[in-house]
């Protein structure tokens, strides 16, 4: 994973630049990521909050996902990109999204969670790590 890595929104209005190693990358297939993002799954690298600076003013929402814990989910106002989400389960971390990198090129998720909700057309080929609901938290 190349360090420090950027990205952005659509229209370049929120911009972020880490200087962290991510900490890991999964895709997530619940409800509420399908809804964000149209689509089967949402890809992602998380990073911890300190490595990751934020420029531009990103509208957010919280809503109380699958687990019971609250998901807060930035998007960019004017082109709608969703950018990255914070979750109380996992303080202190920034899950970006995959597509909004610059290079998401080299992305290579470990994991996949939430495959109870996984969409017959939306299955991740290969043989990672699942999980039917969250990962178990350490």
């Amino acid at each position: 994973m190349p360090t420090p890595f950027e990205g952005g929104c659509h229209c370049g209005a929120i911009r972020y630049r880490a200087t962290a190693e991510p900490a890991g990358a999964a895709h997530c297939h619940c409800r509420d990521c399908q809804k964000t993002v149209g689509s089967a799954f949402t890809t992602f690298v998380f990073i911890p909050r300190d490595g990751i600076a934020i420029t531009g003013q990103a509208k957010s929402y919280t809503v109380t996902g699958e687990s019971g814990g609250n998901v807060t989910r930035s998007f960019c106002s004017d082109c709608g990109s969703p950018v990255y989400s914070e979750v109380t389960s996992m303080p202190g971390m920034v899950f970006v999204k995959a597509g909004s990198l610059d290079d998401p090129s080299w992305v290579q998720p470990g994991m996949q969670f939430w495959t109870d909700r996984q969409q017959p057309w939306g299955k991740i080929p290969g043989d990672i790590m699942s999980f039917a609901t969250n990962p178990p938290q350490s």
